[in-house]
This record gives C-alpha cells, structure tokens and sequence, in this order.
C-alpha cells in the first residue's frame, strides 16, 4: 500500500507571483499543488478599477479554495513599492523576493518563454518553496535616507560634469585663469566669470571693480583681493598670447557656472533634508 503524504492545512497557502513593470504588472495565482488558478492577470497601475480587480481576484481564490495567500512581488527598482503598500495595506501578506531568484529556480516546469506574464507563473511558484529567502522592506525612514542619498550622489556626479566642462571651455580660451583659486568653482571665481567672462573683459575693466567683487566674496581683505586682481590680469594678458577664445565659449562659460549654482542650490537643499531627517529621528 503506497505511503500517503498528509500535508498540514497550516502550512498551505495560496502563492500570488507578481512581476513588477514600471506602469503595469503581470499578476499569476498558484495553488500549493502547482496548478494555476486562471491566467495571468495585467495590473494597470494608473488604473483603480484593475487594482481593485486584482485584490478582488486575490480574495476570490481565497474563497474558493479556503486557503490565505501570501504573495511575492519581484523587486524591480523602485517600481514593486506601490504595489506592495497598496496590497499590504489591503490585508495580505506581502513580500519582495530578489529577481534572480526566480531567474535562477530552472527546475520550475514552465515552458522556457522570456516574458513578463510567465515570469509572474514562476514567482507564483518560487513562492510555494518553502526554503524560500525573501527581501526585507525597508522602513520608511531608512527608504528617505537612501532616496536623499542617491539623489545627492546623482547631483553631485551631474555637477562634477559641468565642472569639468568649464574647465575645459577655460583651458581654450583662458588657461592661465585655472590656477589663480584653489578650485575654479569657488564663489569668488564663479562670480568673476560670470561678470567677465574673457581675458579681453578683465583687461578692460575697472580694477577697483574687480578688487570690490573679490573682497566681497572672498572675505579675506584688501591685500589679498589685490593680489588676486595682479595674478589675474597677468593670466589675462598671457592668454592673449597663448589661447584662443570665441563668442560660443563666452555662452558656454555662462551656461556652465550657470548649472554649477543651481546644482550646488539642490545639494545643499538635499544636505539640509538629510540633517533635518537625522535630527528628527536622533532616538530612532
């Protein structure tokens, strides 16, 4: 007489595979057995009506076939994040599983057909394994912390592009400029640049002008903008000599400082985010 396997009704359930797309998401509903309940369902995610009949379709199978689910969204990005508060906030039990795991598990029978509605099968099966690791969903305040970090970062490295695009536009038309500050994107040297923005434009200015505007930024007294002032028009001169400037680097010397100033406004904006963030959560 054969073995009969007995399976404990605690430990069955209903296993929802969701695969994750940007602005719809494949919805498949396995039954501990490995058979599909339906087909594949496409969730609208700008639509109400299709996330409701999603849940609808959820609490259906439920119904039916007196077992709770548990469904597994595949982490794509940021993307499976509405998705997963939304159902989480419906009741069910939620998790986020790592796409290579589904990737990996080719003793899953699914006919080997690359798209996203079958790929929702076999997160619907990958559920069902009970030696299954699943992602923890961070908290809201760790998901703001890496949010305003990434974009930091994501700022700083567009900046830094603008940066070296000055500094080349510089190394054409005036060189010489490059080492007279300590960095060419200090307030002082930006100020400059935008007022006159060729050697010609110094040379030909007041130099009680320039001297005013590097005391006023620099703050480091009257001495020492004087000295910048003489290394400045010597550097100017020199370029005269050995570079070589048109109207289209003036236009872009400008529009280069011009996006130097509005990335460092948004970082420092996302800096003083971050310190408010830690603040507000010193005893977290």
């Amino acid at each position: 007489m054969p073995n009969k396997v007995i399976f404990n009704p605690e430990d069955l359930f209903i296993s929802v595979g969701i695969d994750v797309g940007a602005d719809f998401s494949w919805m498949s509903i396995a039954l501990p057995n490995q058979q599909f309940v339906g087909k594949p369902y496409k969730i609208l995610h700008n639509k109400m009506s299709s996330l409701t009949t999603a849940v609808s379709k959820i609490k259906e199978a439920e119904e039916l076939y007196s077992l709770e689910s548990r469904i597994f969204l595949e982490s794509t990005g940021i993307y499976h994040y509405p998705l997963f508060c939304y159902l989480r906030d419906k009741g069910f039990n939620c998790s986020v599983i790592n796409p290579i795991i589904t990737k990996n598990s080719t003793n899953i029978n699914i006919r080997k057909v690359h798209n996203d509605r079958f790929d929702s099968k076999k997160a619907a099966l990958v559920g069902l394994k009970p030696d299954l690791k699943v992602s923890l969903m961070p908290s809201d305040l760790a998901l703001n912390c890496r949010n305003l970090c990434r974009e930091y970062y994501d700022l700083m490295d567009n900046r830094s592009a603008y940066v070296n695009k000055l500094q080349g536009e510089l190394r054409m038309a005036f060189p010489q400029y490059l080492g007279i500050f300590s960095k060419v994107t200090i307030n002082t040297s930006l100020t400059l640049l935008e007022t006159y923005s060729s050697p010609s434009a110094f040379i030909e200015a007041d130099k009680q002008e320039i001297i005013g505007i590097i005391k006023s930024t620099a703050r480091f007294g009257l001495t020492y903008a004087q000295n910048k002032y003489n290394a400045i028009i010597q550097a100017a001169h020199e370029a005269n000599e050995f570079g070589y400037i048109i109207d289209s680097n003036i236009k872009r010397i400008r529009l280069y400082i011009s996006f130097i100033r509005k990335y460092d406004e948004e970082i420092g904006s996302i800096l003083e985010a971050m310190h408010e963030l830690v603040n507000a959560n010193e005893d977290t």
